[in-house]
């Protein structure tokens, strides 16, 4: 055991528990003594009576005090979990079933009534387990079913059937081939209901981790319960002869069973507890140097080695790690699940776990509600380290572009300027030893396709200058130059300006370069029809704002465009927004800040 746990285990004894514990307690302790009570009532009425098979009725009795117990402890162990109520309940109604042993008619009504409910019991249980819940459709309305088959069908039976009745206060007529159809009828549709229990559970057994030791015998005998329950009548009949009673007790023994093991279960770990939940308190109230990393601390609480605690960074939209990195939120079929982190109404975080060793997302809420606080005060951290991660990131960008541009320009250089030159000196060399036997119209010629040639190479040279930094722009400054590049494109493009004053260079630049990277992908990444574009300037902050009709989901991440422009943007200090929902256009909006402490 790690010396934290023990800490905590020893600092346990002297915490107070809470008030809303010791109320839980107090009413399950007043609970249980209700319960007991009535068991024992029951229990000497039913002696005292002398009636038939005295063993059956102490047998339904002590299933119900099992079913009661079993409840009780689950309840007290997990009081989110529905589990231990749905056994509590089981154990009322194996106390109403009991009452077919007593004296009074209208008690005896009761138990004839609720005599096949405790099938519906079982059923429900198996399939709450052992989140508390009914996880499925298919869950939800065989439960029903269950209680549909107990109750309703059960009707017949002693309806048509003046000896099922107590003093014929329940039938209306004595109708044997109805009680012979409805008891067919409800045989079958139980057995139905069985069976798809069984599949459930067959299938959630072949779902379950490997770390659920615990849970998968469980399954395996919840299995075997749906399916034997209904044929051990039968198999004892045709076996031994003998009437129903051998096959009343192999039924309750096995309906019996089933909570026991969960009870046993939940005492040996089986179960996430409450009490695990204590220890992440008893965490955040050690010493810093005594303890484990958060991450680690709610992985033992919870008893899942793959949990995941991550960082929500509002202005990334997304979860990090602990180191900065970003994390992609689990989808639904991977197995793994999401739980919220909030503080007063804001996401700070979230615990990623596995869905098929964590069944109950109440638990994984919960614990994420006991860690919020230090989540949110490392979540700031947490921020800095990405901010310096993403800073990082950017400078390498920087440093890769400004390079690959390099590379470029002495490509372009090499291959197309300098080939022309060399052939532009060959070309003069030839021309000045012409001959004096030609002609001057031959060597007119000549100068001629020289000075085209020439011409060509400064044209080259000049659109080499305006790929690095446009003519416009260098000569004629920001305003001419955006309008040069409205003017030439290709899409209905409309423009909003409103600046009175010079900007610093760098600021120019990247206004220009924000302005033709959008306008580029709307004409011919988005299919835009039409292109808005709006230069302010807002108390020493240069607002530019691109939108177009096209179709969007455009992000940073889908290429080296726009992230290249958040990178010079964030260089400046300035920011980069782009909202670009799918089929609603594209909007992009940048702000630099341009002080005329700057000096313009």
């Amino acid at each position: 055991m790690r010396e934290w746990e023990t800490a905590a285990m020893t600092r346990a004894w002297t915490v107070h528990q809470p008030p809303i514990v010791t109320s839980l307690e107090s009413a399950l302790v007043m609970l249980a003594s209700v319960i007991t009570l009535i068991a024992a009532s029951q229990l000497a009425a039913f002696l005292g009576a002398g009636g038939p098979e005295p063993w059956l009725a102490v047998s339904i009795v002590a299933g119900a005090l099992v079913y009661a117990a079993s409840g009780l402890i689950a309840w007290w162990r997990r009081p989110g979990n529905r589990l231990g109520l749905v056994m509590v309940a089981g154990g009322v109604i194996w106390l109403l079933n009991a009452l077919v042993f007593a004296s009074q008619p209208l008690l005896v009504a009761v138990g004839v009534v609720t005599a096949t409910l405790p099938l519906g019991v079982i059923v429900h249980l198996l399939l709450v387990f052992p989140s508390g819940r009914l996880r499925s459709t298919l869950a939800r309305w065989t439960v029903i079913a269950g209680y549909a088959v107990c109750l309703v069908l059960q009707i017949p039976l002693y309806l048509w059937a003046p000896a099922a009745s107590p003093d014929g206060m329940l039938a209306m007529a004595d109708r044997p081939e109805l009680v012979t159809v409805g008891s067919r009828v409800q045989t079958g549709a139980g057995m139905c209901v069985m069976a798809i229990t069984a599949v459930v559970l067959s299938v959630r057994f072949h779902r379950a981790s490997e770390r659920r030791s615990v849970l998968g015998p469980l399954y395996v005998y919840g299995v075997a319960v749906v399916l034997l329950v209904p044929l051990v009548p039968i198999v004892v009949r045709s076996m031994t002869g003998f009437d129903s009673s051998i096959a009343t007790a192999g039924q309750i023994v096995l309906l019996v069973v089933a909570p026991m093991l969960f009870a046993v279960a939940m005492m040996r770990g089986g179960f996430a507890r409450t009490g695990e939940l204590e220890q992440l308190g008893e965490w955040l109230g050690s010493a810093a140097g005594d303890r484990p990393d958060l991450g680690t601390a709610l992985a033992t609480a919870l008893g899942d080695d793959s949990v995941q605690l991550s960082y929500w960074l509002h202005d990334r939209g997304g979860y990090v790690d602990a180191d900065g990195r970003s994390i992609t939120a689990p989808t639904a079929g991977n197995g793994r699940g999401l739980a919220e982190i909030g503080v007063g109404g804001r996401r700070v975080g979230g615990i990623f776990y596995d869905r098929n060793l964590i069944a109950d997302p109440e638990l994984v809420n919960s614990a994420g509600r006991v860690i919020a606080i230090a989540v949110d005060q490392q979540r700031l951290t947490v921020q800095l380290r990405a901010s310096r991660r993403a800073l990082q990131q950017s400078r390498a960008r920087i440093v890769e572009a400004s390079d690959r541009e390099r590379r470029r320009i002495a490509q372009n250089l090499h291959d197309g300027l300098q080939a022309e030159l060399v052939l532009l000196s060959v070309e003069a060399q030839r021309l000045a030893g012409t001959e004096a036997g030609t002609s001057p119209e031959e060597r007119a010629q000549a100068a001629e396709r020289l000075r085209w040639r020439i011409d060509h190479a400064a044209a080259g040279l000049r659109d080499l200058v305006y790929a690095v930094m446009p003519a416009p722009l260098v000569e004629q400054g920001l305003g001419p130059a955006i309008e040069d590049l409205v003017d030439r494109m290709p899409v209905p493009t409309t423009l909003e300006m409103s600046v009175d004053r010079n900007l610093p260079d760098a600021v120019q630049a990247t206004a220009y370069f924000v302005m033709a990277e959008a306008l580029n992908n709307a004409a011919r990444h988005a299919g835009a029809r039409h292109i808005a574009v709006r230069l302010t300037d807002r108390a020493g902050v240069l607002v530019i704002r691109v939108d177009d009709d096209g179709i969007g989901n455009a992000h940073p991440a889908g290429g080296f465009g726009l992230t290249g422009l958040q990178d010079r943007v964030e260089v400046l200090g300035g920011t980069l927004r782009i909202d670009s929902p799918v089929d609603h256009g594209t909007h992009i909006t940048a702000e630099l800040p341009c002080p005329a402490a700057l000096g313009v």
